[in-house]
């Protein structure tokens, strides 16, 4: 889905690099092939909730909104990635196996994100369902789990090692 592709590359352009303005992100997502309207990438920002803050030089940049942050560092806080042992695909969903106990408030985390290529979790005791929007496929879903779990990849490899 195109859309998706584009606010997970914004998203990155963002966090990544310093952006001032929207025609500077319009030719950094078409050097990564994607093309859109000023339009299209004012709702996407808005979307996502990107606000210009001062870049302490005089100018502006574009930032992540602070709840995004605040997600980052609450995941941390609550150490949910530690809790998760594997993750699964099966036809275009997604399992992720907690250790038992942790599966409710791993799903409420995720759901609590807000993101676009979610729909949705169901979560028994140590097993959630997660359910991929329609046109979102599963390498966009781990990069959509990467950013809402930062390091969950990395943990699940060196799980997998032992």
């Amino acid at each position: 889905m195109q859309k998706t592709k584009r606010l997970l590359a914004i998203e990155k352009i963002i966090s990544e690099e310093h952006i001032s303005v929207q025609e500077e992100l319009l030719k950094k997502l078409k050097g990564k092939g994607i093309s859109c309207t000023q339009a299209t990438l004012s709702r996407n920002l808005r979307q996502l909730g990107v606000a210009r803050i001062p870049d302490g030089k005089g100018g502006y940049r574009y930032s992540l909104s602070e709840n995004n942050r605040d997600s980052e560092k609450t995941a941390l806080k609550l150490n949910i990635v530690p809790v998760i042992r594997d993750i699964v695909e099966a036809k275009g969903l997604m399992v992720i196996r907690t250790i038992p106990g942790n599966a409710n408030n791993t799903a409420f985390f995720i759901d609590g994100a807000g993101r676009y290529e979610i729909a949705g979790t169901i979560a028994g005791d140590d097993t959630i369902l997660l359910i991929p929007r329609d046109g979102v496929t599963i390498h966009q879903v781990h990069t959509c789990l990467e950013i809402i779990l930062p390091g969950i990849h990395d943990q699940i490899k060196s799980k997998s090692k032992k």
